[in-house]
């Protein structure tokens, strides 16, 4: 792989970070890049420059599952924390429309039935409630994600 394909990839890396893509596949005829983020794991440099090498490897194909894409501060890990899940199949929202301030934020105190998110499924705009009062933990999903049936989306550490 060239040095100007190299850092196309670069550039490509950190804009899906930075707008919390979780996936991407790319193919022309030259080069096949599949690139997704997990959202459990911690970012980390080594992780970018593991991506980068297997860019570089003869098969032209990245696969970066230690890179994160979800809000993650530090927690104990003996912490029993709550996890919210995605009640049906869909695609993952952090805000009720594109540039409005995300509905909760890591840090967050919330309550019973507060909306933390949307979920939407056959442009239907399903509004997820919390169904316990305490602290944003961790947001482990990322705004325009994919979402299976009982994917955990938000960590909350209970009052």
């Amino acid at each position: 792989m060239d040095s100007n394909k190299l850092k196309e990839l670069r550039e490509l890396v950190d804009f899906l970070k930075e707008n919390g893509i979780a996936e991407f596949d790319m193919e022309r005829t030259d080069l096949k890049v599949r690139i997704k983020f997990a959202g459990a794991a911690g970012a980390s440099a080594a992780d970018l420059a593991q991506a980068q090498q297997l860019a570089a490897s003869a098969t032209g194909s990245v696969s970066s599952p230690g890179a994160a894409t979800a809000e993650q501060p530090a927690a104990a890990d003996s912490e029993k924390l709550h996890e919210v899940t995605s009640p049906i199949v869909g695609t993952f929202y952090d805000s009720p429309s594109p540039g409005a301030p995300t509905f909760v934020k890591v840090g967050d105190q919330v309550e019973i039935g507060q909306v933390l998110c949307i979920v939407e499924a056959m442009k239907l705009m399903n509004e997820i409630e919390c169904d316990l009062a305490g602290e944003i933990v961790r947001r482990i999903a990322a705004t325009g994600q994919p979402v299976e049936f009982g994917q955990p989306l938000f960590a909350i550490r209970p009052r």
